[in-house]
């Protein structure tokens, strides 16, 4: 595996049941998956990851950011690489993504490609006087985006991507009348096979996802069928092999829209360790490695994750177990190996059960501990 973060390491008791040996080549000493990195190195550089590679069976990755040519490089060398080039870089670049999804015929917020400030002020005119920006790589977790109303306010992001190598381009999107966003996860096998959990709902604070509630309410019947569908649809249109998130907006005129994509485990679906018959971590390795998938079904009625964020002012997580743990002994705890700080995704919390306003509040009331 391919980066050395949270992901990572949550991979690792899913590796462990399945009799896997997980290899990891971090980006630096003392990321969160340590206990499994038997390397670090650039991820960028093609040499390190070549010689990483000649060890292992198969290549994943815990983020996109590994660049186009050392992923093809990889394939010239007859490594399996999942997912493959050819649908990372959908992942990778959002401008491409967005061609790419309508191309398929899918449902995404009306946007465009824009190069310049008049432009981008063209567009903003056209939508009601606001509209959101985005840079097309490397944003994430509300980094890279903003809501503008005059082209002025993003004028150095033009200029920025262009000493970047880049053509200069920004996607500019509507502003999506949306009254709540969901997330859809599907995996998907090399030879096709594919499997969707439950359609979640996902709270944001901050451009930060705090909590996921799944299933998500009110969603049984049409919408989480439609949902299903267009996973379905991208993972095989984008030739994805592996687990993918598929982030949407519920307009308010009750249609869904396609906001991001990620091509790993996600956030969104973490609380599918605990709440699934098979786990996101599992349900990935075993994509990747071309076995039958597991079923994606719910324990229980409902399972609510909420997100520690920042963490304690003082001290570790570790040092709260003992008071958390016996206050609240339904509540899963997944520690992700982190040093504390502001807005920073350093565990997170799963509660289930049958009542949803019960299992909001335990698992609100177990991640406070962890938060000053």
């Amino acid at each position: 595996m391919i980066g050395g973060g949270q992901l990572a390491r949550m991979m690792i008791p899913a590796a462990i049941e399945l009799g896997v040996d997980l290899r990891v080549l971090a980006e630096a000493e003392g990321m969160a998956a340590a206990i499994a990195a038997d390397r670090v190195g650039d991820y960028t550089d093609t040499a390190t990851v070549l010689a990483f590679a000649r060890e292992v069976d198969v290549v994943t990755f815990d983020h996109e950011h590994v660049p186009q040519d050392v992923l093809r490089a990889l394939v010239d060398a007859g490594v399996p690489v999942h997912p493959g080039p050819d649908a990372l870089r959908f992942a990778q670049d959002k401008l491409v993504m967005r061609e790419r999804l309508s191309e398929l015929g899918l449902p995404v917020p009306d946007w465009a490609r824009v190069q310049t400030t008049a432009e981008l002020d063209d567009f903003i005119a056209g939508h009601g006087g606001t509209a959101v920006v985005k840079t097309p790589r490397g944003g994430y977790d509300g980094k890279g985006v903003r809501v503008v109303r005059r082209a002025a306010e993003v004028s150095e992001w033009f200029t920025t991507i262009a000493e970047d190598g880049g053509d200069g381009a920004l996607l500019v999107e509507e502003l999506v009348d949306f009254r709540r966003e969901l997330a859809q996860l599907v995996a998907r096998r090399p030879s096709g096979e594919v499997a969707t959990w439950p359609l979640v709902e996902t709270v944001q604070v901050g451009g930060v996802c705090s909590e996921v509630i799944a299933p998500a309410p009110r969603s049984a019947g049409r919408l989480a069928d439609v949902a299903a569908d267009v996973a379905i649809t991208i993972a095989e249109g984008l030739g994805v092999t592996g687990v993918l998130a598929v982030e949407l907006f519920e307009t308010s005129d009750e249609r869904i829209l396609v906001n991001e994509l990620a091509m790993r485990p996600h956030n969104s679906g973490h609380w599918s360790m605990d709440g699934s018959t098979t786990g996101q971590f599992e349900q990935h390795l075993r994509a990747v490695l071309d076995l039958p998938l597991g079923a994606t079904g719910s324990r229980d009625e409902w399972s609510v994750m909420v997100n520690v964020l920042g963490g304690p002012a003082e001290g570790s997580l570790t040092d709260r177990y003992g008071e958390a743990l016996a206050a609240h002994p339904t509540a899963k705890m997944h520690n992700y190996g982190k040093a504390p700080r502001p807005g920073r995704k350093i565990g997170h919390v799963t509660v289930s059960g049958d009542d949803l306003d019960a299992v909001v509040y335990e698992a609100r009331a177990a991640a406070a501990f962890f938060q000053d």
